[in-house]
């Protein structure tokens, strides 16, 4: 009887663990309102009030979690699914971005049935990811609004954003604006009533954004989605035209400046802010926005965050610079040398390294955060002097016999994964001798499922260029994975084309960019006509002429007559010379008589 009754203790022990492991709830969808009382606005998250407390970006989660961060930024959700998991696993919520496209881009808000698809691509994912924990709200679109005149632009996001309410009541709706300008608020006043929030991009122009968002009139709150140190665009300039880069201890007091002076001086309509960028990229230079560095040590910027977030100071403070001069400044011969001085502390007094680089320096200011290859370095040209004296760290320059704009990087970390970073411009008056590309790893991607980059953008639209609409995801009988890139031209005369260029807009060569496709024998692509018959001439590189940055080959598959069924076509670049590569896939088209739509997909540069 005992036995018996034991065995059933455990039967009954067993059933109520399996019963409860059926029924533990799994993580359910996040349950985001948008409270209102009388003038003061907050975000309530599953009840509780929730003040965003995040970056733009993807990187080192655990470590954003660890300095008191509570969301992050994204600016589209292609491959995000991945991302929303990690995010959950560390307790952040995420601002799931919309990618619209810019009219500056090509895209026209005009056609209805571009405006159509886009919207349709938008509410896909809203569908797919709706009921994903992690959710916070949805941005739609980033900078698109151009001087925010045109009433298309705002109707097309309300319209997605109308959408998302049916879809998704528990999430808010944002759009996000490059500053203020003149007429931004206004038209989002009275063309978007079913946008929540205001997302806007501000940088020199933090210090007053409360106030002259306030002054606006406009009764919806709104997050700060990018700030942090003042863009290449808002500093002072060398007189050979490079922005000048404060140093990453500068940066750290701009960074918390726009915390302080919106979500907690304006903390009624401000609902927090995104600080930019959580990681690294190349903008006009290698460190001017990245709050990490590429091995993941952070920067000053962080340790000041996660202060104004937690309200503790940091355990271990990261390395601060308080100087780097040179002992000469401005314009060198070639063969000449300058001394470098860098005075560096650590907070914490621990022993510090030093690391000098030099990199080439165009001066190439960036437009909307559009990609831009990595600045050559330069090898042999730095002289480490011994000894730490007074805190203070030296190299001896010896000045590049290739003329142009340089930087010298210098890079201090201490044993805890902290680091600062500050660079010096100075100028080499010689000749200038484009410096190699970036090399590429091969195969290259330059449109496909699995792209491998954004450095070619298709912005060279030449010919009829009102014509032209690209469509870059569209889903009908793609060749490889979900979608491919529509072509229309839409007139029967005249002709036509759009160039893949690096960086955009650059026609004539002056400006370093593209990249070193050494090693690849042909580019590949596939390509169908809508009927059948229409003829194409697709090309490689682009830019001739005596200026520096030019296409280093060019290539040509002329006047090829396209089937209405997917077929590869190859253009060979066996012996071409590929260090160069500004202009990474064209195409050109004369009118046929009658609108000309065509297909291509899996645009690669093959070894």
């Amino acid at each position: 009887m005992t036995i018996a009754l034991h065995r059933f203790t455990c039967f009954c022990s067993w059933m109520f663990a399996l019963a409860a492991i059926i029924s533990s709830p799994v993580a359910a969808q996040s349950v985001v309102k948008l409270q209102q009382d009388g003038a003061a606005f907050q975000l309530i998250v599953d009840g509780q009030p929730f003040r965003v407390k995040g970056v733009g970006g993807s990187e080192s989660l655990e470590l954003l979690a660890q300095q008191g961060g509570n969301s992050i930024r994204t600016w589209d959700f292609e491959g995000i699914e991945p991302l929303l998991d990690k995010a959950h696993q560390q307790g952040l919520k995420v601002c799931v971005g919309m990618w619209l496209g810019h009219p500056r881009h090509g895209f026209n808000y005009h056609d209805e049935s571009s405006v159509l698809t886009q919207a349709e691509r938008c509410l896909a994912a809203v569908k797919r990811f709706k009921d994903h924990p992690a959710v916070l709200l949805w941005g739609i679109g980033n900078e698109m609004e151009g001087d925010g005149k045109d009433p298309s632009i705002w109707m097309a996001v309300d319209q997605i954003a109308r959408e998302i309410k049916a879809i998704d009541p528990n999430h808010p709706t944002m759009t996000v604006i490059a500053e203020l300008g003149e007429h931004k608020l206004q038209s989002i006043d009275r063309f978007c009533p079913n946008v929540d929030i205001v997302g806007v991009n501000s940088y020199a122009g933090i210090p007053s954004l409360a106030g002259r968002y306030r002054e606006s009139g406009i009764k919806k709150p709104y997050i700060v989605t990018e700030h942090g140190p003042n863009g290449p665009w808002e500093v002072g300039k060398t007189d050979w035209g490079s922005p000048m880069e404060a140093t990453s201890t500068v940066k750290a007091q701009r960074y918390l400046a726009g915390y302080q002076s919106t979500a907690q001086q304006d903390a009624d309509q401000c609902l927090g802010t995104y600080a930019f960028l959580w990681g690294q990229k190349q903008e006009t230079t290698a460190t001017w926005f990245g709050m990490l560095l590429p091995d993941g040590s952070r920067l000053q910027a962080i340790d000041a965050l996660s202060q104004a977030w937690t309200g503790k100071p940091v355990a271990n403070r990261c390395p601060q610079i308080q100087a780097l001069q040179a002992d000469q400044t401005g314009r060198f011969k070639p063969g000449q040398s300058f001394l470098a001085t860098l005075k560096a502390i650590d907070p914490e007094q621990d022993e510090l390294q030093v690391t000098w680089v030099l990199r080439s320096d165009a001066g190439t200011i960036g437009v909307g955060g559009d990609a831009q290859a990595a600045e050559a370095s330069i090898r042999d040209a730095i002289d480490v002097q011994p000894g730490n004296v007074a805190e203070q760290y030296q190299a001896k320059v010896t000045i590049p016999e290739n003329g142009g704009g340089y930087r010298l990087y210098a890079y201090v970390r201490d044993a805890s994964k902290g680091a600062a970073v500050a660079n010096l411009p100075f100028h080499v008056d010689a000749p200038v001798k484009p410096v190699d590309a970036p090399k590429a790893k091969l195969p290259y991607v330059v449109y496909g499922e699995s792209k491998s980059g954004d450095v070619y953008v298709p912005s060279g639209h030449m010919g009829n260029t009102q014509a032209i609409k690209l469509v870059p995801d569209h889903k009908d009988q793609a060749k490889t994975g979900k979608s491919c890139l529509q072509v229309q031209y839409n007139a029967g005369q005249d002709w036509s084309g759009v160039l893949w260029q690096s960086p955009e807009q650059d026609w004539d060569g002056k400006l370093p960019g593209g990249l070193n496709l050494s090693g690849a024998r042909a580019l590949e692509f596939w390509a169908r006509g809508e009927k059948g018959g229409e003829v194409v001439n697709f090309q490689v590189g682009g830019i001739e002429g005596d200026q520096p940055y030019v296409d280093s080959a060019r290539a040509n598959l002329p006047e090829v007559r396209l089937t209405s069924q997917w077929k590869k076509y190859r253009i060979d670049l066996t012996g071409k010379d590929l260090r160069r590569i500004k202009t990474g896939f064209g195409y050109s088209l004369a009118g046929q008589g009658t609108p000309v739509v065509f297909y291509i997909d899996q645009i690669q540069y093959v070894p």
